[in-house]
């Protein structure tokens, strides 16, 4: 089952993106002779319109717009080739900006729908699956020790003299302090994972600058939540974690990318097709909520990648119309096909080692 959310996913997301050369290129006078959904060979033509083809394709792993005089050599007023630079940039960008568009779209409706976050207190009653998450735990305390980690959920608790339930963290931080140190609390725990399990901690002073005398896990707690966001509200907030989400990808993509030209990439915190297939049939299983923000994610993602000045990118072939702008003549065909061919020779290389280490990971 994630196998098929994910391909409906990237699907999805691919047909936006091409989507938005396929409208832009309509908008600057191009002749579109085709678009696709899925990849060649051509199962059966949907409908015509005008001097397009809408097509359904027999590979069901995205789609296409064939846009006439893209490779180069069309001729004509209304080629690609034939068209000024900035139209030709406009159409290479469109693409991107569709997904960027498409994230806002999809952080929007998880807004709406509601995802885990962390909530105010005056949220704490409306809220839908409140708990009390783990959001940081201090290196060397007694919840290190016993084995709490961010993401844990705190069930209950209790030292032998007091108890704690509830998803108040200053009704934990008073349960933990009341005991002042002079016995063991037992924590039931779910981890992220879904386990639930026992874990014992004794609170310890010395480990609060400000207050050395207090005893404590060394935990940091938070209630955890959804609480889904009116409409105007999301359409605010949308916005603008759609731009933090997009600053992080790319301040993100850059180490990595950085990381490869000098050998020092780190391929634990990179996930292919497989890796990627698991997250979207995770995030499925939670709701929409979970399942829209990694789509933004992905989608985010999406059209940062392309936007790199690689060969076979929209980046690279954005890079072409600027090289072509400034020396005022054509790249020789053959020769944008050859580089073309080198930087897709370089993506597939790449995918083949990021899926290898996805599958290694599992087996691992």
């Amino acid at each position: 089952m994630s196998v098929l959310i994910f391909i409906v996913v990237i699907v999805a997301l691919i047909v936006v993106h091409e989507f938005g050369h396929f409208v832009a290129a309509k908008l600057t006078g191009m002749r579109v002779d085709e678009f696709g959904l899925g990849y060649p060979p051509r199962a059966l033509t949907i409908a015509k319109v005008g001097e397009t083809s809408y097509t359904l394709n027999w590979l069901p792993f995205g789609g296409f717009v064939k846009i006439y005089g893209e490779d180069g050599e069309g001729q004509g007023s209304r080629a690609f080739s034939s068209k000024n630079r900035f139209a030709q940039a406009f159409v290479l960008v469109a693409g991107v900006a569709m997904n960027l568009l498409f994230a806002y779209v999809l952080v929007t409706g998880a807004l709406i729908a509601g995802t885990p976050r962390a909530l105010a207190p005056e949220e704490i009653p409306v809220a839908q699956s409140a708990a009390l998450a783990v959001a940081d735990v201090l290196p060397g305390s007694p919840a290190a020790h016993a084995g709490l980690v961010p993401g844990d959920a705190i069930l209950s608790a209790e030292d032998g003299h007091y108890a704690f339930s509830g998803v108040d963290p200053a009704a934990f931080t008073e349960f933990v302090a009341k005991g002042k140190g002079n016995a063991t609390i037992m924590l039931t725990v779910r981890h992220a994972s879904g386990k639930e399990e026992t874990l014992s901690a004794r609170p310890e002073t010395g480990l609060i600058p400000s207050d050395l005398t207090r005893a404590v896990l060394g935990v940091e707690v938070a209630t955890i939540g959804v609480v889904p966001l009116p409409f105007g509200a999301a359409i605010t907030e949308g916005a603008i974690l759609t731009w933090e989400m997009t600053k992080m990808t790319a301040v993100g993509l850059g180490h990595f990318f950085y990381g490869i030209f000098t050998l020092s990439a780190d391929l634990s915190q990179v996930a292919g097709p497989v890796g990627i297939a698991g997250v979207v049939g995770a995030a499925s299983g939670q709701g929409f909520g979970d399942l829209f923000s990694i789509m933004a994610i992905i989608s985010i993602n999406l059209a940062l990648i392309n936007l790199i000045p690689v060969p076979a990118l929209d980046g690279g072939r954005l890079l072409f119309v600027i090289i072509e702008s400034i020396i005022r003549r054509p790249i020789k065909t053959s020769v944008a096909h050859s580089i073309n061919a080198i930087g897709f020779v370089f993506l597939i290389l790449l995918m083949v080692v990021v899926t290898a280490h996805d599958i290694f990971k599992i087996v691992g």
